[in-house]
């Protein structure tokens, strides 16, 4: 077993419901910490469920799930990390945020703890800089949902120390996950390689190609994809990916991360997928036009 034993995860949204799953599953405590008590209810309720499902289709039994359930607790209050020995960080996805929560956090649990982000767009070079101990900072890129997604890119920020990526890469293996180990480069591995192909799906799209419809069966068929490009903007949130491909592109100033305009006009109109029930897929005729 890995040398992180006692974890904490900030944020009780959908990733860090998903992280503090898998981590609580693997036998460890977790703290989650959250800025009020109707966030903790409704993560603890949200885990809750996703673990039930699989009691009803006999993936689980309901002593495994109580017993998951009972190794997350949530806290309002920051003191209450003193002596945990690796953070995952997964609240919002605005830089202001996460430096100030990484910094009050890193006090509380102490110089030898180890920090992580979940981030899929910011630098873990440029959070860890806000650090006193930048050397103990990585990324721990989950990929959504959590529970069932295997990957987990380990990211080596500037200054991460090379012992700190193994302990993580051990402690990824140990929660049943499989780790990538990747430079701190906008995007990472997977994304680098996903935003500039989703955008060029959605221009040949706005540029009237192929249906929506088409362009899916054709990727799905002509590739072996288990989910055709549109479709999977539509899950991943239009908003998500417009903001992703936006970091990147301001990172890089590559055009190929550049926003399509149509992605900016649908964020705008609010079709965000299947959050918002209208995107590229969800929402609308075989034409792709909204109905």
């Amino acid at each position: 077993m890995s040398t992180f034993q006692r974890v904490a995860v900030l944020g009780f949204g959908t990733m860090g419901c998903g992280i503090a799953q898998v981590v609580a599953a693997s036998g460890r405590e977790v703290v989650v910490l959250e800025t009020g008590q109707e966030r903790i209810a409704r993560g603890t309720a949200a885990v809750r469920s996703f673990l039930d499902g699989g009691v009803s289709r006999g993936k689980t039994t309901e002593e495994q799930r109580d017993a998951v359930l009972g190794r997350i607790r949530g806290t309002t209050d920051v003191a209450d990390l003193a002596g945990v020995d690796l953070v995952i960080e997964a609240v919002v996805e605005q830089r202001d945020v996460k430096v100030e929560l990484l910094g009050r956090v890193a006090e509380a649990v102490g110089p030898d703890a180890v920090l992580t982000t979940n981030t899929s767009a910011l630098s873990v070079t440029d959070l860890a800089a806000s650090l006193a101990r930048p050397e103990r900072m990585a990324g721990l890129h989950f990929f959504n949902p959590a529970p069932v997604m295997a990957l987990v890119e380990v990211v080596r920020a500037l200054q991460t120390d090379g012992d700190v990526i193994a302990d993580l890469v051990a402690f990824v293996e140990d929660i049943g996950k499989a780790p990538v180990e990747v430079k701190d480069r906008p995007g990472f591995l997977v994304n680098r390689l996903l935003m500039p192909y989703l955008n060029d799906v959605v221009q040949e799209y706005d540029n009237e190609l192929a249906t929506a419809e088409d362009i899916d069966v054709a990727i799905q068929l002509g590739l072996g994809y288990k989910l055709g490009p549109l479709a999977l903007l539509d899950l991943i949130g239009i908003d998500t990916h417009r903001h992703a491909t936006e970091s990147a592109y301001e990172a890089t100033l590559d055009p190929q991360f550049a926003p399509p305009p149509l992605l900016e006009q649908m964020v705008a109109a609010g079709y965000l997928g299947n959050k918002s029930g209208r995107g590229f897929r969800v929402g609308t005729d075989e034409r792709g036009e909204v109905r």
